[in-house]
């Protein structure tokens, strides 16, 4: 299968559903990650171009560690919009990943561009099969299957599905560890170390799954965009 991952942030894909895009890639499945924003506001003491340029580095360094390509959609941090430009530059990612299934941020999570990214998803997924939308490449056969992964600190988030990654967890540490930029910002910014919160979540997940370790998942049923199979890892 194509899997298309879209995080709003550099880092939080490895930080949300890391796990699962490493047992799909060990599994032969094609994994491509995205990112809509280039993180350029990521720390107070670094200008902004800069930031994105080293950004766009550890993103591209924690990918590499599944063997996953990437798509860098360089929206500014903290500037997302819900708009037309913005909507079409999401079935452009669509269009170019081909996928079976999305993975995604839940549209309660606590920031804005988290819950932009949700929505600008869920409306280019029909876009991205209309002929008659003439981008770069041409429409997609069908609607891929749309999954929301956790929110930080699995809040306000109900999993249907989990992911076994007891098996995933060492790699999913070090796709984070990658960000080098915001292990020891995060933990400045929020009194959080983010590698432990990783952690913690899984452990909470895998008590839900009954197993030491889950990432957690929640379908966006929709027109044509239903299965009866289990197409999560």
């Amino acid at each position: 299968m194509n899997i298309l991952a879209v995080g709003a942030h550099p880092d939080d894909l490895e930080i949300l559903c890391g796990g699962t895009l490493a047992k799909y890639a060990a599994q032969g499945h094609r994994v491509t990650m995205a990112v809509l924003t280039n993180g350029n506001m990521g720390r107070p003491d670094t200008e902004p171009g800069k930031m994105a340029k080293i950004r766009r580095g550890e993103f591209e360094r924690s990918a590499a560690v599944i063997g996953a390509r990437t798509v860098w959609m360089d929206v500014d941090d903290e500037m997302s919009v819900v708009d037309l430009e913005t909507r079409l530059q999401m079935v452009d990612v669509l269009r170019e990943a081909e996928p079976d299934v999305v993975l995604t941020h839940s549209g309660t999570d606590y920031h804005v561009d988290h819950r932009n990214t949700a929505q600008l998803v869920f409306e280019a997924a029909p876009l991205a099969c209309v002929h008659q939308i003439k981008r770069a490449r041409p429409q997609l056969d069908r609607q891929p299957l749309i999954y929301q992964f956790d929110t930080l600190g699995a809040i306000d988030f109900q999993p249907g599905e989990y992911v076994d990654i007891t098996g995933c967890m060492e790699t999913k540490q070090a796709m984070y560890a990658c960000h080098v930029s915001q292990t020891g910002w995060m933990r400045t910014a929020t009194g959080f170390d983010i590698a432990e919160v990783i952690d913690a979540v899984a452990r909470v997940r895998g008590y839900a799954a009954g197993v030491k370790y889950a990432e957690g998942f929640r379908r966006v049923d929709a027109w044509y965009r239903g299965t009866t199979q289990r197409v999560l890892p």
